[in-house]
């Protein structure tokens, strides 16, 4: 099967130079190329690739912007990035994107036709670094703990429940307060409530009891329960 694909790049040069390369691979079939993101968003429309390699600097509007877009058609093409970035941002920002492929602009020839057939056929790759990366990340990560059984947590009304998910995303009584639309006298009344129900002393014991028990899960808080964890004890103390 040939692979259909759009090639974007703000430097004509660096467009026509992948071209050549891509147009010697015999199951690859370059349709266009542009250094225009909303040209880019016409063309996938009407030319329906099935692979979109481009760069993060186009102009009148960033990759970015553009896979962002892309990305709300009903039939998405297949995204692989070729930049000179690699920085922790932009690497966030590509993969959240629902980017299949990301690669640097070192990559040889051989890694960046096969990333397009991995895109093509809906897998992932990534530049070696940016993987490493990813790994070292991933074994850094706290080990995921087994939720505590905690019955106690049955007791408590969906109101404190409210409350208690809120404190342990490290919102402080005046924010929670003022989110909920209510007293901040409220607020403190349900939270010795709630610590009474669970038998806990302070807010960093509440929020640690919360995470165990599964009452929260990390997931909810983008930056983990550690993180969220020591910034409540900053505000209890």
């Amino acid at each position: 099967m040939t692979i259909r694909v759009i090639i974007c790049d703000e430097l004509p040069v660096i467009a026509d130079g992948l071209r050549t390369l891509l147009d010697a691979v015999p199951d690859i079939d370059v349709i266009g190329t542009t250094d225009n993101g909303m040209e880019a968003i016409v063309l996938t429309r009407t030319a329906r690739p099935d692979v979109v390699v481009t760069d993060l600097n186009l102009r009148t509007i960033s990759g970015l912007e553009m896979i962002r877009r892309l990305g709300k058609e009903d039939t998405p093409p297949n995204i692989v990035v070729f930049t000179a970035s690699d920085a922790d941002k932009t690497v966030s920002d590509v993969l959240h994107a629902g980017v299949s492929c990301l690669l640097g602009k070192d990559a040889s020839p051989q890694e960046l036709t096969t990333a397009i057939q991995a895109a093509a056929a809906g897998q992932t790759m990534l530049a070696p670094n940016i993987a490493q990366r990813l790994v070292t990340w991933f074994r850094e990560r706290p080990e995921p703990q087994e939720s505590v059984p905690c019955p106690e947590v049955t007791e408590l009304t969906k109101r404190e429940r409210e409350v208690t998910r809120m404190v342990a995303q490290g919102m402080s009584t005046e924010e929670v307060a003022s989110e909920l639309v209510i007293g901040e006298a409220t607020v403190r009344t349900h939270l010795y409530r709630v610590r009474t129900k669970l038998g806990v002393r302070d807010r960093a014991e509440l929020v640690s009891l919360a995470y165990r028990s599964g009452l929260i899960h990390s997931a909810e808080h983008p930056f983990g329960d550690e993180d969220s964890e020591a910034r409540l004890v900053l505000r209890a103390g």
